[in-house]
């Protein structure tokens, strides 16, 4: 079992239950942190010391107080340490069960990312575990995010036209918009056969049903 483990929380009750739970995989060596940048120095100070930390355990949405931050959120803490460290063993722990969110930190290279909730304190000790046995864990509630059938091709332009078009502007207006900042096609011919296309991919009767649909998997 790992030896070694940092856990990343602003809230204090979260780090101390995550620590628990370690605890009963006989994990002892365990640091608590409720700055990403404290994270990220404990991390490489761990490194020089050359006694590294074996697992990252992080929260992705750390609330602002007075204290300014150069990583404001266990995103941007996980990205800057697998850029460094893409060996580093690494476990998302968020209320967040958004499908993109979900995928960027698949791609990112998360081992694992384990839905805060009802079921969370079980699938967090499951999940650590299988990253420890090389493998990757996600909650069930997000599985469906790296399915086959969730595969979706959605791009930067999609997600763009999605946007304009929940806040209520026209394709008129959307075409206007995306000429404006150089996002191409802009035609109105071209935004309304992609709308028509999302339609299809994401399986809607209608344009409110498109936004209802995107907004649940977490596009926009």
């Amino acid at each position: 079992m790992f030896k070694k483990v940092l856990i990343a929380d602003d809230l204090e009750s979260i780090n101390q239950g995550v620590s628990t739970i370690l605890k009963k995989l006989n994990i002892e060596n365990i640091s608590k942190v409720q700055y990403c940048d404290d994270a990220y120095v404990k991390f490489k100070k761990a490194i020089i010391d050359n006694e590294p930390f074996d697992l990252l355990i992080t929260d992705l949405s750390f609330q602002t107080d007075h204290r300014e931050q150069m990583l404001k959120s266990g995103e941007d803490l996980i990205t800057a340490i697998k850029k460094e460290h893409p060996e580093v063993n690494i476990i998302a722990y968020s209320v967040d069960d958004r499908l993109q969110q979900v995928r960027r930190l698949v791609n990112i290279g998360v081992n694992a990312y384990v839905c805060k909730g009802r079921n969370g304190v079980s699938e967090l000790s499951k999940s650590v575990k299988s990253v420890y046995e090389g493998k990757r864990y996600f909650s069930p509630k997000i599985a469906k995010a790296l399915n086959n059938k969730s595969n979706l091709e959605i791009d930067i332009y999609d997600v763009e036209l999605l946007r304009n078009i929940s806040i209520g502007k026209s394709q008129e207006e959307i075409s206007a918009i995306f000429k404006t900042k150089g996002l191409s096609p802009s035609g109105l011919s071209s935004i309304e056969k992609r709308l028509n296309k999302l339609k299809i991919q994401l399986n809607s009767k209608n344009t409110i049903h498109l936004i209802a649909v995107a907004k649940d998997l977490g596009l926009i």
